[in-house]
């Protein structure tokens, strides 16, 4: 075979082993993993049947996701930036073409250094955030605040969209008065309903909500010990799961907590911050999800959930993104395909000289 044939039949397997390498671990599994995810189904098992006269498949779809922590210029190489970001970019594009949510939810910790972020490094986080994270008009973002995005001292709540930390501080202090207006706006609407009568006494002035309990959005979970009974394959490692959370650091603080359950009674609580998953049932009846980092920087299996909601009820799927072990095995896999290629070919050319040397030897030799 002629020299130059076999140079190109090299370069070609070797364009073929890393093009379809690349192609593979940053395009392509994205595609067949998230499309094993499904909208659950409501069943009228959770739910206590139509409020006025709706219909239990008026749902709305949501795609929840939390712990972004998109690197900033102070401790993120470049690299590692370029490496989490477009794995996010991707599993995000992928996941809104194949599954078309209504409504995505971000639970905090956008960003990884908001807190001391510079004005200009500031801008330019918000501008990849929104690069990575760009969606159609047919899809509505909703972003909540994390201790990473504006630093430890507030413990951020979102209950349409507001706080709470209760420490005495003004914006607390007006925060907690949303809170309890909020509070009372959704009893009245409750018992409304129930009686059929109209505004009951105390509550002239009220905004009428739908009469339903709340499903309650934020970035810290609601106060618990440790992560000793979460379980699952995104849960926290075994020897992390015993170590006991502080208060208005890790979780929210205990009279936080149970003044939230006490206002809302939500029907299902949904938080970040911990990077794991977890499923806590509070008081015996009220449920919360502790939805996991989105990135790889923080898990090797990202995760985030599907929520089909309906007036009444809500129906739950995790649908988890492709591991970052996956694709360094494949990545070392091609790697050792070009080792041996390359060996292959060294000894193949090795054996092909040796072969021409006793060939022009013998020919020597016969003159």
């Amino acid at each position: 075979m002629p020299r130059f044939s076999v140079r190109w039949m090299v370069a070609a397997v070797l364009i073929l082993v890393v093009g379809g390498a690349f192609f593979f671990c940053e395009y392509l599994i994205y595609f067949p993993t998230i499309f094993k995810c499904a909208w659950p189904k409501i069943s009228h098992a959770r739910g206590a049947g139509d409020i006025n006269g709706r219909p239990m498949d008026s749902t709305v779809r949501a795609m929840v996701l939390s712990d972004t922590h998109l690197l900033g210029a102070v401790g993120g190489h470049w690299f590692d930036k370029l490496r989490r970001e477009w794995q996010m970019e991707r599993a995000f594009q992928t996941a809104l073409w194949l599954l078309r949510p209504e409504i995505v939810f971000i639970l905090g910790d956008i960003f990884d250094e908001g807190k001391w972020s510079s004005q200009k490094h500031w801008e330019d986080d918000v501008r990849r955030f929104h690069r990575m994270f760009r969606h159609t008009t047919d899809t509505e973002l909703v972003v909540l605040v994390g201790n990473h995005d504006i630093g430890f001292h507030y413990d951020f709540v979102l209950v349409n969209s507001v706080a709470l930390h209760g420490d005495g501080c003004p914006i607390c202090q007006s925060v907690e008065k949303e809170l309890i207006k909020l509070s009372r706006d959704l009893n009245c609407s409750l018992q409304s309903s129930q009686s059929g009568s109209g505004m009951m006494d105390g509550c002239e002035g009220s905004q009428l909500y739908p009469p339903a309990p709340p499903i309650m959005l934020q970035h810290y979970p609601l106060y618990r010990v440790s992560d000793a009974g979460c379980t699952g394959q995104d849960a926290a490692l075994p020897e992390e799961r015993h170590l006991l959370f502080r208060e208005k650091y890790d979780v929210l603080s205990k009279e936080a907590s149970q003044k939230l359950l006490q206002w809302f009674k939500p029907r299902l609580i949904l938080s970040g911050h911990t990077h794991s998953g977890c499923e806590v049932l509070h008081d015996n009846k009220y449920p919360e999800i502790s939805v996991p980092s989105f990135s790889w920087r923080n898990r090797n299996n990202p995760s985030f959930i599907l929520a089909s909601v309906s007036p009444s009820s809500y129906a739950l799927s995790k649908c988890f993104m492709p591991e970052e072990s996956t694709v360094i095995g494949v990545y070392c896999s091609a790697g050792a395909c070009l080792l041996l290629l390359f060996l292959a070919h060294c000894l193949w050319m090795k054996g092909l000289l040796q072969c021409l040397s006793l060939c022009l030897l013998g020919k020597h030799k016969s003159l």
